[in-house]
């Protein structure tokens, strides 16, 4: 009975068309999967590279919310009829069958779940990916702590009440103990306790709570990465009866494999700076060049979770381990260097209806980039918008620009410093792995041509995000033709004005364009008698 029992809970890899079977894909046949987050970038992904390799697997449970009108069925169809998603039509037809949606709202206390919905989840549920989570670096206090750290509680303590979890893995992100040069795989604890700081979210009134909040999220940047270290330290509290992994993400960036590469559907991280310098929005940023990008391939991400969701269930850890998937140790690239690869990416496949040609460079200090802002970004902005007022139009620019300037400042804390992140446990799981799961679970990241990357991500962007076509690429570089043409055009006007008025106000610069013009004048005369008495 006790070996019967082992191989329902651990089935043993099966041979597919004269390959052995990943152990983890097996592992994962008949398994019933609850995601929170399905319907965010990370959660999609995840989604979805589970129907693709353990399409038996029974049914995965997703939390979602009503939005924009759409009912919960009409939002799994949406996700499921996705680019995304095509390739696991084919491998799992059924699809539609096994996503079991259940209305939840993470911003109330109870989740919201129905009492049905949650008899279900407590009785069937095998795995637990918990990815749900307000990523909003400007996000208020109050709301950061509910979805990060009260909806991770919440969960939690469903989570002890499933007879049948084998595994609970908490997805939270490398940045949660940003204020630290150097990050071992271990939980930093918070002055403030989480309890305190959840009891007090519920009586405090907004104006007190923004008061407070620089002292509490104290020398991290902003309310995400604090409550994130807050979310670590509920999760380490309730984790005495329950398996519990945490996988501690750096920058998620574009797919870089699978199901394809460059594949993305949200403005965070770098694809939105992409896009504002593609656009010619952003010519400078307030960065450090020499500076790790750490950025992080969504799909090694999923790859990861996936595989510390199998070994946590298989090996049961003492402990709660900590997974860093990051790329700086092993194959570190640096914010210059990125830049001048996305720039060399917009001259292949610029993006169509450009303000300006796609240029953009980092400033070092707060007063250059003040200039720059000014010069490069506002002064453009507010002249187009007086030309947009003078053809009957309504002004928008300078409002665009003002919001993207502020979401850059966002990011500048993390564009100008590197982290050192152990990644001991990260190392000993892939050490763990058949060559065949290392093969399709792949979460090496050492493998990764960042050139490569780079411009799938740039076209990603421009496919997915932009929704643009490649056959409009020869128009969109003949709009960046005219727009250089226009820039030299402009430069040389204004050249030639400023000359005008300095001659018309200094001696000096009259004397020395006297001079220049009587050396030209002697030089072609020159010319003109040397070439006579050669004929």
């Amino acid at each position: 009975m006790k070996g019967h029992l082992t191989r329902n809970l651990f089935p043993e890899p099966q041979k597919t068309k004269g390959r052995v079977m990943s152990t983890i894909a097996a592992f994962y046949s008949g398994k019933s999967i609850l995601i929170t987050g399905a319907t965010g970038f990370l959660g999609k992904v995840l989604m979805e590279k589970l129907f693709r390799t353990s399409p038996d697997l029974k049914v995965i449970y997703i939390l979602v919310r009503p939005k924009a009108g759409q009912t919960l069925q009409q939002r799994v169809f949406q996700i499921l009829n996705s680019k995304l998603f095509e390739k696991v039509k084919d491998v799992c037809p059924n699809v539609h069958e096994k996503i079991r949606a259940i209305y939840a709202d993470l911003n109330q206390n109870d989740l919201a779940i129905s009492k049905e919905d949650k008899q279900e989840l407590l009785s069937c549920t095998d795995i637990v990916f918990h990815c749900a989570a307000t990523v909003r670096f400007d996000d208020h206090l109050r709301h950061a702590v509910q979805l990060n750290v009260t909806a991770t509680q919440q969960l939690l303590l469903m989570a002890s009440q499933m007879p049948k979890l084998e595994a609970f893995i908490h997805i939270s992100t490398a940045f949660s103990n940003c204020n630290l040069k150097h990050i071992d795989e271990v939980i930093y604890p918070c002055p403030v306790e989480p309890k305190k700081i959840i009891d007090s979210m519920e009586w405090l009134d907004d104006a007190i709570i923004d008061e407070i909040t620089p002292k509490l999220i104290g020398d991290r940047p902003n309310t995400y990465t604090y409550t994130k270290a807050l979310g670590e330290m509920v999760v380490q509290q309730e984790s005495s009866n329950l398996n519990i992994a945490i996988v501690r993400p750096s920058i998620v960036g574009a797919t870089w494999q699978e199901p394809f590469p460059g594949w993305v559907d949200n403005l965070n991280g770098p694809s939105g700076l992409i896009i504002a310098a593609g656009k010619g929005f952003l010519r400078a940023i307030r960065g450090t060049p020499k500076a790790v990008a750490d950025l992080i391939p969504v799909d090694t991400v999923a790859n990861l979770t996936l595989a510390v969701g199998w070994y946590t269930a298989v090996n049961r850890p003492k402990s709660t381990l900590i997974y860093h998937c990051t790329s700086g140790n092993f194959n570190p690239c640096y914010w210059g260097k990125m830049g001048f690869q996305v720039l060399a990416a917009f001259e292949k496949i610029p993006f169509e209806r450009a303000f300006r040609r796609p240029y953009a460079d980092f400033t070092t200090n707060t007063i250059t980039t003040q200039y720059w802002n000014a010069v490069s970004h506002r002064a453009p902005a507010i002249i187009y918008d007086f030309y947009l007022r003078l053809t009957g139009r309504k002004p928008r620019m300078t409002k665009l620009m003002n919001r993207l300037l502020r979401t850059v400042s966002m990011l500048e804390y993390f564009l100008n410093r590197s982290w050192e992140w152990s990644t001991y446990n990260t190392e000993m799981l892939m050490s763990e792995l058949s060559p065949e799961d290392q093969r399709v679970f792949n979460f090496d990241v050492r493998q990764l041509n960042w050139l490569e990357y780079i411009e799938n991500y740039v076209l990603g962007v421009k496919k997915y995000l932009l929704k643009e076509d490649m056959a409009g690429v020869p128009k969109a570089k003949q709009h960046l033709k005219r727009l250089r043409n226009i820039h030299y055009l402009f430069n040389t006007a204004l050249f030639l004005i400023a000359w005008r008025l300095l001659i018309a106000r200094s001696q000096m610069a009259r004397n020395v364009w006297f001079f220049i013009v009587n050396f030209c004048y002697k030089f072609l005369s020159y010319f003109r008698a040397s070439s006579t008495l050669k004929v």
